[in-house]
């Protein structure tokens, strides 16, 4: 059954937890596919993100993509900039333009470059790459929402070894001074960046104690476990604790779905080649599986 939003009278998808699950190994494929035509970009990232694009962009968030400045529309933050490319996919799956567009990912005047520039693309918040910044961001924006009584979320998208960065601290506690139970902190736990693991560049852990003792409700998850990850982003947008930000901290696989790639540091900031990318699409786009 598909959900009519009230504010905007657009006609928004339900989408199955079945549905979601190919919309995300569809998200990979076709992630895939731009980094290669781009010859750079962040593979490892954005591979990991993508159940969780796809829920929130398919299912969760509120928004509007015939209206992307619609007032009482949820915020989504993408802190990581460097993973832009999940970040478009979301939003073309979304419906906000043709997915085949982002295969001109990184190309000169095209406005899916290597981080997001709002002012360039539709349904992009915030120009983001600085790690780090992008929770400050989310705060202001979660105040405001207060300020104006407006019911909407802010989701902001992290990473873990993002958590290294001082101003993320400082955005934590101040989250938790101001009360904002719209704020919801997205990790994606997937214990590397692109010097190594998290644990020996500098060591994050605990990170879902460090969380509580700044008052955060904290939601931990199987990143990859749809089903887990409906029901955290339900849990934190529809019934969050009264008073608290909550942060869902996703455990996940850097490189999903791509043997060669997952758990490999080097794939951090690596596009695939060509005969790299058929190895993963090649099945997929043979059995006609591109399209949703």
């Amino acid at each position: 059954m598909p959900i009519v939003n009230a504010f905007s009278k657009a006609v928004v998808r339900d989408f199955s937890l079945e549905e979601l699950k190919e919309a995300a190994r569809l998200m990979r494929g076709y992630d895939l596919v731009a980094l290669c035509a781009a010859g750079s970009g962040h593979t490892g990232g954005t591979l990991s993100m993508m159940d969780i694009v796809a829920a929130l962009y398919l299912k969760i968030a509120t928004h509007d993509p015939n209206n992307p400045e619609w007032q009482h529309r949820d915020r989504i933050i993408w802190s990581g900039g460097h993973k832009a490319p999940a970040l478009y996919l979301g939003l073309a799956f979304a419906g906000y333009f043709p997915i085949e567009e982002v295969v001109t990912l990184r190309k000169l005047y095209s406005p899916f470059q290597g981080h997001p520039h709002r002012l360039k693309l539709p349904g992009v918040e915030v120009s983001s790459g600085s790690l780090g910044q992008g929770l400050s961001i989310a705060v202001g924006m979660a105040l405001a929402g207060k300020l104006d009584y407006d019911e909407h979320s802010v989701f902001c998208i992290m990473g873990d070894g993002e958590q290294q960065e001082g101003n993320i601290w400082e955005a934590v506690m101040e989250a938790s001074h101001y009360q904002l139970d719209n704020l919801v902190g997205i990790i994606d736990r997937n214990r590397l960046q692109i010097d190594g693991l998290v644990k020996d560049v500098m060591n994050v852990e605990p990170l879902a104690d460090r969380y509580r003792s700044f008052g955060w409700e904290v939601i931990e998850i199987d990143g990859h476990d749809m089903e887990q990850v409906v029901s955290a982003l339900q849990k934190a947008k529809n019934v969050p604790v009264l008073g608290k930000p909550t942060v869902i901290i996703a455990d996940t696989v850097k490189g999903k779905g791509v043997s060669f790639m997952e758990n490999v540091a080097g794939w951090h900031g690596k596009a695939p080649s060509h005969d790299e990318m058929i190895k993963r699409t090649g099945r997929a786009w043979a059995e006609g599986r591109h399209r949703i």
